[in-house]
C-alpha cells in the first residue's frame, strides 16, 4: 500500500532533514597566550519549529563573588575591559536559530581563569503563540603555562624514545654478533679446507713414491 507525505511530515520524523545536534561539553583546560574556544551547545528539541535564539556569555573570577556579562552574539561591544578585543563569535553562522554559541577567547592569561556561564535563550515560534525558553550552561576554566604538560604524558613521551634507542642498540650489537660468528665460522671452514686438502696431498705423494719403488 502507498502512502504519500508530504515534505514538512517527512521532515517532522526524521532528522535527515538538517543537520544533527550533539551536545559537547567545553574544553576546560585552556595555554597561556595561546587562543581557547569557549564551547556551547543547545540543541532545538523540536526541528521542524522555527526559532530564534541568542546567546549570552558572563564571566566570574576564582575572587569575585557575582558573574560580569562579557558577550552577547550580534552585539559588536564588549563591556569586561578584560576581554576587549579578544572575544570572537565561534558558534552557528547565517541564521538566527542558533544552536552553537561558542566563542572564541585569543591570547589567553591567567586572569581568565574563573568560572564561565553560557546562557541560551531561546523563542520557539508555533503557528499562534509564542513559547520562551532558555538553558544555562557553567564550566570552570583553568589557564596552565605553555610548556606545562601532564607527567604521564611526559613519562610516555620519554619512554617510547628509550624504548626507540634501546631497540636500535639491540640491533645493532645483534648485527656484529651475527657477523662474528659468520666471520669465525668462515675462518673455521678455510682452516678444515686446508687441513683436508694438505692430507689428500699428503696422501698422494705418498702414493706416487709407492709407485715408483714398487717399479
Amino acid at each position: 500500500m502507498f502512502v504519500y507525505m508530504r515534505p514538512w511530515m517527512m521532515c517532522s520524523l526524521s532528522t535527515l532533514c538538517r543537520g544533527a545536534c550533539v551536545e559537547v561539553d567545553s574544553n576546560t583546560e585552556a595555554v597561556a597566550d595561546e587562543g581557547f574556544k569557549l564551547g556551547c551547545i543547545s540543541c532545538k528539541r523540536r526541528g521542524e519549529v522555527k526559532a530564534t535564539a541568542f546567546v549570552k556569555w558572563s564571566f566570574k573570577a576564582s575572587d569575585e563573588n557575582k558573574f560580569l556579562f562579557i558577550y552577547q552574539n550580534g552585539r559588536a561591544d564588549i563591556i569586561d575591559s578584560r576581554f576587549s578585543d579578544r572575544l570572537h563569535w565561534n558558534g552557528s553562522k547565517k541564521t538566527d536559530d542558533l544552536q552553537d554559541g561558542s566563542i572564541l577567547i585569543l591570547n589567553v592569561t591567567f586572569n581568565d581563569s574563573g568560572t564561565y556561564m553560557c546562557t541560551f535563550n531561546r523563542t520557539l515560534k508555533y503557528l499562534n503563540y509564542e513559547f520562551q525558553t532558555s538553558n544555562i550552561k557553567t564550566f570552570n576554566m583553568k589557564v596552565v603555562p605553555r610548556l606545562t604538560r601532564g607527567l604521564a604524558s611526559i613519562l610516555s613521551e620519554v619512554m617510547m624514545y628509550v624504548s626507540i634507542i634501546g631497540l636500535q642498540v639491540w640491533l645493532v650489537i645483534e648485527m656484529i654478533y651475527c657477523y662474528r660468528k659468520i666471520s669465525a665460522a668462515g675462518e673455521e671452514a678455510l682452516r678444515e679446507s686446508a687441513a683436508e686438502y694438505l692430507a689428500i696431498a699428503s696422501e698422494s705423494k705418498d702414493h706416487c713414491a709407492g709407485v715408483q719403488v714398487a717399479e
